[in-house]
């Protein structure tokens, strides 16, 4: 009798071994045993946060996403959004990001696009087990050195403090 292998990613374990005494399903790899689901908000969060750990990067959003989260922000309770600027799709296998970024002034926007891919296609790849297909950024703003971060809700810096 020959025994057959079993498709299952990770190894291959012969079909017609039984499983030890005692031990339900021993010899089933555990990732066949059900199904995982990656929601969209935890892509987001992870590659919001691997986005930030890189210097350069201000902040995310673009101009209107940045002043509504700026306005959630300073309500009671509220939390800053990891995900503001974050768009993903998430599929079985696959995942695609879109970015919206502002940049500190004097950096080498390239470079900093790289780095952002990197940590991000690192960071997602290696938490989820998702296979990142693109990380598309839009730079929507430089940050300048003498610009206030304390900003009104229409977006313009405060005169007097």
């Amino acid at each position: 009798m020959s025994d057959t292998i079993n498709p299952t990613p990770g190894g291959a374990e012969p079909a017609s071994s039984p499983a030890p005494t005692g031990q339900v399903g021993a010899g089933t790899a555990p990732h066949s045993r059900g199904r995982t689901t990656i929601s969209d908000s935890v892509v987001e969060k992870i590659v919001g946060m691997a986005t930030r750990e890189i210097p350069g990067i201000h902040s995310l959003g673009a101009g209107m996403a940045r002043t509504i989260g700026a306005v959630k922000d300073m309500v009671p309770g509220g939390r800053r959004s990891v995900s503001r600027g974050v768009k993903v799709e998430v599929g079985e296998r696959q995942t695609a990001v879109d970015l919206d970024v502002v940049v500190e002034y004097g950096v080498a926007i390239v470079d900093l696009a790289g780095e952002v891919r990197r940590n991000v296609i690192s960071a997602v790849e290696r938490m989820t087990g998702l296979e990142v297909v693109e990380v598309n950024i839009t730079v929507d703003d430089v940050h300048l050195p003498d610009e206030e971060d304390d900003e009104d809700l229409d977006g313009t810096a405060t005169r007097v403090q």
